[in-house]
């Protein structure tokens, strides 16, 4: 069975964060490793607080899961401070070295609570992204990561063309956050392919959108997808995800998430 690992923050709602991955890559298929970089206080409706967890600890957890049971692919999602952007980076390099890499760079909460510290976005950048096979932003992280604003559909392919300039392999940005009647992601890379994914926009988009493209995403690379068959499946697998998903608490929906056709509704 693949091995993915999953490395981000928990959120006890359920509906985000590495919760929202194990559920995900179990769904499609993998056997998934998680390392927790912070315990945050959240619900359906909002982040109320982040206590990341002590990089010592967050190294330790990383090298003994890559030492012991490897990783076919890698997703990693919140990393909430600097130190730990800095360290994951190091342990990468020396540990996981040919294993693609999928970032969701989560940089702060849709209610607006900061969930990486402003000082960790530079080595998010200039450390971090240049080892992975794939950066999902969406559209304000893509905002925040490139400084050009992104409002419109012709924004997401500028901000692609500077965070390929910016060093990074390949890029697919979400378009959820942008206004219109139908949803455009586009996928990028440095070697020059280019696919859009249009989808008309579905109501209420339920908590954990972000967290739980980028492990599907990295499922299918632990299957040994290619890059655009695994973005492509995981880009439909997220859609159906979306269509039906349950409302658990008073805020957004969140993720039912099981693989379509295995007894989901």
């Amino acid at each position: 069975m693949p091995r993915v690992l999953a490395i981000a923050g928990s959120d006890p709602s359920g509906g985000a964060g590495l919760q929202a991955d194990l559920k995900t890559l179990q769904a499609l298929g993998v056997y998934a490793t998680s390392v927790v970089t912070a315990v945050t206080v959240q619900d359906t409706q909002r982040v109320y607080e982040v206590a990341p967890i002590d990089p010592w600890l967050v190294e330790r957890q990383l090298t003994t899961v890559l030492e012991d049971v490897g990783a076919d692919a890698i997703k990693i999602g919140m990393l909430a401070r600097r130190d730990t952007v800095e360290l994951v980076t190091r342990v990468c390099q020396s540990k996981a070295r040919g294993i693609p890499i999928v970032l969701d760079p989560v940089l702060v909460s849709s209610s607006g609570h900061e969930l990486l510290e402003v000082s960790g976005h530079t080595a998010l950048i200039q450390r971090l992204m240049p080892l992975c096979a794939l950066v999902t932003p969406n559209a304000p992280e893509a905002e925040l990561l490139t400084g050009i604003p992104v409002r419109e559909e012709s924004h997401l392919h500028q901000a692609a063309d500077r965070l390929l300039l910016m060093g990074q392999s390949a890029v697919f940005i979400t378009g959820g956050h942008l206004p219109g009647e139908r949803v455009v992601d586009l996928l990028r890379t440095a070697d020059g392919l280019e696919r859009r994914f249009d989808s008309p926009r579905l109501p209420d988009t339920p908590h954990g959108t972000g967290c739980t493209l980028a492990s599907a995403i990295a499922a299918g690379l632990g299957h040994g997808f290619t890059l655009e068959s695994a973005v492509e499946r995981a880009h439909t697998f997220v859609h159906d995800a979306i269509a039906r998903a349950p409302r658990p608490g008073h805020g957004r929906r969140c993720f039912h998430h099981a693989e379509p056709g295995l007894g989901a509704h």
